[in-house]
């Protein structure tokens, strides 16, 4: 597939997520398969050079694990407003942003862009998106500190924070 044609295809894709009212999931993301289960593991290399990371580390933290690319509009819009709930919660919450772009040269440029200091990692060959298997860009998995899936937003507005911050102190209590 063409780069034109794939950029093509993540707009569609990302235009879909970005669908729906504000804070609400889409009935995709509400009966998400994972929601109530187990969040996949896994094991990817930051790429800021932080080294590897993993759920596993993150044990016993409310992580939310966002699939996302450097082409989704509603991405960008995510990512400081990731950055300021990370902030916020202290070390209670921990982002981390997986990339599903077809290569990673584009990723330290949207990293600048938005101010995204929590780790973001490459999913090369996309393994871990199939494990997860979201429905659009982004999507955010929010896990529980036992590593539970206990929500699951697909697509971003302006305003879904809010959501997230609520449902992620309910997990910290």
């Amino acid at each position: 597939m063409s780069r034109l044609a794939r950029g093509l295809v993540g707009l569609l894709l990302c235009a879909c997520g970005g669908a729906g009212a504000p804070g609400a999931a889409s009935p995709a993301a509400s009966s998400h398969p994972l929601v109530g289960a187990p969040a996949p593991a896994f094991e990817l290399s930051d790429v800021s050079g932080g080294g590897d990371q993993s759920l596993e580390a993150y044990a016993g933290k409310v992580v939310i694990v966002d699939f996302w690319a450097t082409w989704c509009e509603p991405c960008k819009q995510s990512f400081p407003a990731y950055q300021k709930l990370a902030t916020e919660l202290g070390g209670d919450l921990v982002v981390v942003a997986i990339s599903q772009d077809e290569d990673a040269k584009g990723i330290p440029a949207f990293l600048a862009e938005t101010g995204a200091k929590f780790p973001v990692v490459w999913d090369d060959g996309k393994s871990v998106a199939k494990a997860y298997d979201p429905p659009t860009m982004p999507t955010a998995y929010v896990v529980d500190k036992s590593g539970i899936v206990r929500f699951v937003h697909s697509g971003y507005h302006a305003g879904d924070e809010a959501t997230l911050e609520e449902e992620a102190r309910s997990l910290l209590r």
